[in-house]
C-alpha cells in the first residue's frame, strides 16, 4: 500500500489578513448549513403546493443525510491527498448550483435528486477538508478557531429560518432557494480568487491504491475504542439534530398556530443562540483544562449530551411558547458544549496524517446512523404525533453521553504521544 504523505503546509500569505481563511470558510459553512435548512423552513408551503405526504417530506430530508454519509469518507480521503482549497471551492460551487435549481422542483423524484443527492453530495466534501485546513493553519488556537468556525452552523440555521420563512411567505418557496444558491455561487468565485492553492507533495494515487488506503485508514481508527465510541455518540447526536431541524418549524406551526416566518425563526433562533454561547464556552473550558488532562474534551462533550437531554423532553411537553423557547435555549447551550469538541477530541487520538480521512469516516458513520430520523418522525407524526417523537429524542442523547463516558476510559491508551504527533509531519 502506498504510504500517504502529507499535503504541503502552505503558510498564510503575510500580505493577506491573518484571519481571511477563517472568515471565508465561516461564510462557506454558513451557507452549507443554511442551504440544508431552507427545505425544513418552507416545508409547509411545499406540502401545500405539491401535495406531498409527511413521510415523503421526511424521505427527502433523509435522502440528503444518506447521500452525505455515503460520500463523506471519499471526501475525507481526497482531503488528505488533493488541494483542500480546490476541494472546498468546487464543492461550494456545486452545492450552491444544486440549491438554486431546487427552486425549480415540482415532484418527489426531483426533490430527492436535487435536494437530496446533489446538495447532499456537494456538502459532503466540505467538512473534512475545512477542519483539517483550519487545524493545520491555526495550530496555536485550534479549539478556538474550530469553535468559531462551528458558530457558522448556528448563524446559518437561524438566519436561513428567518430569511427563508419571510421570502417563502411573501414571494414563494422557490425564491428562497434562488437567493441562497446565488449567494453561494458568488462566494465560491471569491474563495478561488482570495485563497492560494495548497500543493500536494505527491501525485494522487490510483483507484485501487485509493481503496486500499481508505480501508487501511478504517482499520487504523477502528483499532481505537475511543474513536469507535465517539463515532457512535456522534451518530446519536446527528439522529437528534436532523430530526429536530427537519420537524421543529412544523411542530410550532401545528402546536401554537405560528406563521411560517415566526415558526422558522423561533424554532431555530433560541436553540442556536444558546448553542452559540455553548460552543464558545465549551471550547474555552476544554482548551484550558486539556493542557494537563486531554480527556477533559470528552467529559465536556458527555456533559453536553447528558445535561441537554432533559431540555429536549421539555421542548416536546411545554404547554406555552415561552416555556418551549426556554427549553430550546437550554438544549442549545449543552448541544454547543458537545459541538465545541467534536473535531478536537478526535484529533487527540488520530494521527495528523490521516485526520481528514478519519473525520470523513466518522462523519459517514454518524450521518448514516442519524439519517433515518426525519423519515421516522414523519411516519410517526400522523399517529403518535410530533410531541411523542421529539420526546423520544431525549433518550438518544442520554445514550450518546454514556458512550462518550465509556470512550474516556480508553482515552489514555489511544491518545497520541508527543513523539507521534511530531513525527507525522503535519502542522
Amino acid at each position: 500500500m502506498t504510504t500517504p504523505e502529507t499535503l504541503e503546509s502552505t503558510p498564510i500569505n503575510a500580505r493577506r489578513p491573518r484571519w481571511e481563511l477563517l472568515v471565508l470558510l465561516w461564510l462557506a459553512f454558513f451557507l452549507n448549513q443554511a442551504d440544508r435548512q431552507i427545505f425544513s423552513v418552507v416545508l409547509p408551503l411545499i406540502r401545500q403546493d405539491l401535495g406531498l405526504t409527511d413521510a415523503e417530506l421526511g424521505l427527502i430530508a433523509s435522502a440528503l443525510v444518506w447521500t452525505y454519509g455515503l460520500l463523506v469518507p471519499v471526501a475525507g480521503f481526497l482531503g488528505d491527498r488533493l488541494s483542500r482549497r480546490n476541494i472546498l471551492g468546487f464543492c461550494l460551487l456545486f452545492w450552491s448550483v444544486a440549491t438554486l435549481f431546487t427552486g425549480t422542483c415540482s415532484s418527489l423524484i426531483q426533490f430527492i435528486l436535487l435536494r437530496g443527492v446533489a446538495t447532499g453530495g456537494g456538502e459532503a466534501f466540505y467538512a473534512p477538508s475545512a477542519n483539517a485546513l483550519l487545524g493545520g493553519k491555526y495550530p496555536d488556537n485550534r479549539s478556538l478557531v474550530l469553535s468559531i468556525h462551528q458558530t457558522a452552523v448556528y448563524f446559518g440555521i437561524i438566519l436561513s429560518g428567518l430569511i427563508a420563512g419571510y421570502v417563502g411567505e411573501h414571494y414563494g418557496w422557490q425564491k428562497a432557494f434562488y437567493l441562497f444558491g446565488g449567494f453561494g455561487i458568488v462566494l465560491a468565485l471569491v474563495f478561488f480568487l482570495r485563497i492560494p492553492k495548497d500543493v500536494p507533495r505527491v501525485s494522487p494515487v490510483g483507484s485501487a491504491s485509493a481503496w486500499r488506503e481508505i480501508l487501511g485508514t478504517a482499520r487504523e481508527v477502528v483499532r481505537k475504542p475511543t474513536v469507535v465510541l465517539l463515532t457512535l455518540a456522534f451518530g446519536c447526536m446527528v439522529f437528534v439534530n436532523v430530526g429536530y431541524l427537519t420537524w421543529m418549524p412544523s411542530f410550532l406551526v401545528d402546536k401554537f398556530g405560528l406563521s411560517l416566518t415566526d415558526a422558522g425563526f423561533s424554532a431555530l433562533f433560541y436553540h442556536h443562540a444558546g448553542a452559540f454561547l455553548g460552543v464558545l464556552s465549551g471550547g474555552r473550558i476544554a482548551d484550558q483544562f486539556a493542557r494537563t488532562r486531554p480527556q477533559t474534551r470528552l467529559y465536556v462533550q458527555a456533559a453536553g449530551l447528558l445535561l441537554g437531554a432533559p431540555f429536549i423532553y421539555w421542548i416536546s411537553q411545554s404547554a406555552t411558547q415561552a416555556m418551549t423557547y426556554v427549553a430550546l435555549f437550554g438544549f442549545g447551550i449543552f448541544r454547543g458544549w458537545y459541538d465545541s469538541n467534536i473535531v478536537a477530541s478526535l484529533y487527540e487520538v488520530v494521527a495528523p496524517s490521516i485526520r481528514s480521512s478519519a473525520y470523513g469516516l466518522m462523519l459517514a458513520c454518524a450521518f448514516l446512523i442519524g439519517a433515518s430520523a426525519p423519515y421516522w418522525l414523519g411516519v410517526l407524526k400522523p399517529t403518535l404525533g410530533l410531541s411523542t417523537g421529539l420526546a423520544s429524542l431525549s433518550g438518544v442523547y442520554v445514550l450518546g453521553g454514556i458512550l462518550i463516558l465509556a470512550a474516556a476510559s480508553f482515552f489514555k491508551k489511544d491518545a497520541l504521544t508527543v513523539a507521534e504527533t511530531a513525527s507525522s509531519g503535519f502542522s
